[in-house]
């Protein structure tokens, strides 16, 4: 078949109606966003148009229904628009504009406070001593937090005292989450595990990963009845941020009444050779790169230790290796997790 000639009687600009129905062997100009005239049911698109006068020529092969979008085809009547428990991205908030609403009902900040512990530790800015380090951990976790979305307080560093301790965390548990870092392992001068069994209870301590063995997770009392989930965190930065990753995260948007969903693990090839201890879940912080065929692999940095920042800042994300592997070679299957996805 060849060429349909089409009478052209209107002209439908965007947010206008058009002036009547279309009868047969009528067409309209119409414009992006305009809707369609009664009677019309296709778009031919401007650049496959050709006009012999007030006469549109349109092409064989154009179907009916092309080019058009119908009324209710995002979200239909009665359908769910967004789900309870959803983390409100860019898109959503869109969505929810689209349909003409100026609100959303949402739950409130998760509250969180959040200390370092540790003689050795010195804020940022203040002269360093020899025995002293800089507090690095308490800012990379409440970044990591209020990039989730929490509110966070910043309660300063504490020393090694089980009484200073013992008295901060009962004034902590008026959030819904205490994050504390360091005084957790097995040293003699780690108060935090004692300080946490006076001010509640400990629910566990010690997880089979690697970096990040000693966490400590319980439940604090604090006043008028008030209680505070609590997480203590190892004091190598690296560990922090693998707890934080696999431990904190997950509690934290449950508590915000979000839905947590998995880390997205990607499976990958190993482009190097690492071996273990079964029995637990090792984490290497590496990078993607294309291998000899172009297929992606991942790599480690050239650092393993939980202490070295810059086995963060210089790779990509977690190489996660599952328990029961000993031995990792060239060539076998890793999973790699983005940075991205942890905190995004």
């Amino acid at each position: 078949a060849g060429e349909t000639r089409l009478q052209v009687v209107d002209r439908v600009a965007a947010g206008h109606a058009a002036a009547r129905p279309l009868a047969a062997g009528e067409a309209a100009r119409i414009f992006t966003g305009a809707p369609m005239p009664p009677g019309a049911d296709t778009v031919l698109m401007q650049e496959d148009a050709r006009l012999d006068g007030d006469a549109l020529l349109v092409p064989a092969g154009l179907k009916a229904g092309d080019n058009r979008r119908l009324a209710g085809e995002d979200i239909p009547t009665g359908g769910t628009m967004l789900p309870a428990g959803r983390r409100l991205a860019a898109a959503d908030i869109a969505l929810a504009a689209a349909q003409g609403l100026t609100a959303l009902p949402v739950r409130r900040r998760v509250r969180v406070a959040l200390f370092s512990t540790g003689d050795e530790i010195v804020e940022p800015g203040a002269p360093l001593p020899p025995s002293g380090i800089y507090d690095a951990n308490r800012y990379l976790l409440l970044a990591m937090a209020e990039a989730l979305g929490a509110e966070v307080t910043d309660l300063g560093i504490l020393p090694d005292d089980p009484d200073a301790l013992a008295q901060a965390l009962p004034a902590a548990a008026a959030h819904d989450l205490v994050i504390t870092s360091g005084g957790v392992s097995a040293g003699e001068a780690d108060h935090v595990r004692t300080a946490v069994e006076r001010a509640g209870s400990l629910v566990f301590w010690r997880i089979a990963i690697k970096p990040g063995r000693p966490v400590a997770m319980g439940v604090l009392a604090g006043e008028a009845g008030r209680r505070a989930a609590f997480v203590g965190l190892p004091g190598n930065p690296a560990a922090a941020f693998v707890t934080f990753a696999r431990i904190v995260r997950p509690l934290l948007l449950r508590l915000a009444g979000a839905t947590p969903r998995p880390l997205p693990v990607l499976p990958v090839r190993a482009g190097f050779a690492h071996r273990k201890k079964p029995g637990r879940r090792e984490y290497l912080r590496g990078s993607l790169r294309p291998g000899p065929d172009g297929r992606p692999e991942a790599v480690t940095y050239r650092l393993e230790g939980a202490g070295a920042i810059t086995s963060l800042t210089e790779t990509e994300g977690l190489i996660e290796i599952a328990d029961e592997v000993t031995a990792v070679s060239p060539g076998d299957t890793v999973g790699f997790v983005s940075y991205t996805e942890i905190v995004g």
